[in-house]
């Protein structure tokens, strides 16, 4: 699959679009397991990173806000970001559904939520390590 291209698997009717950035690198690591745990669960995944690819971004959302979080979109357009949206993502994955029911205890939204914006004050370092890791393991 080239870099940007929707892959779409499952019922299009029931389809959840993963909005993703294709330009970092702990996002592709993360999509492409998904990509392949999903290859029968209704999913369509969109590379937002370049404005020039993918489809139409969610309405009200600029792509700022979109690489800023993570974001999901139901079929009938409702968007979720952060912790929910992967709650909403590992609810259609085989396998992982045990993990969104998990994830709907009381509490667990609340601090899944907290944990993923603590992530996401540590994410600009990661990245940079995995692109200096991956290039380390270029040059061997």
């Amino acid at each position: 699959m080239a870099d940007g291209e929707e892959r779409n698997s499952g019922n299009q009717k029931d389809a959840l679009t993963v909005l993703y950035d294709g330009a970092c690198p702990l996002c592709r690591r993360e999509i492409g397991l998904y990509q392949r745990l999903g290859e029968q669960a209704p999913l369509r995944f969109c590379d937002i990173s370049q404005p020039d690819r993918g489809s139409a971004l969610p309405s009200g959302l600029t792509r700022e806000q979109l690489l800023a979080r993570f974001h999901v979109q139901r079929a009938d357009g409702v968007v979720f970001s952060g912790a929910a949206a992967f709650v909403q993502l590992w609810a259609s994955l085989p396998g992982w559904r045990w993990l969104a029911r998990l994830a709907r205890l009381p509490g667990m939204l609340w601090l899944m939520e907290r944990s993923y914006r603590g992530f996401l004050h540590l994410r600009p370092a990661l990245q940079r390590l995995v692109l200096r890791l991956e290039g380390r393991s270029r040059r061997s």
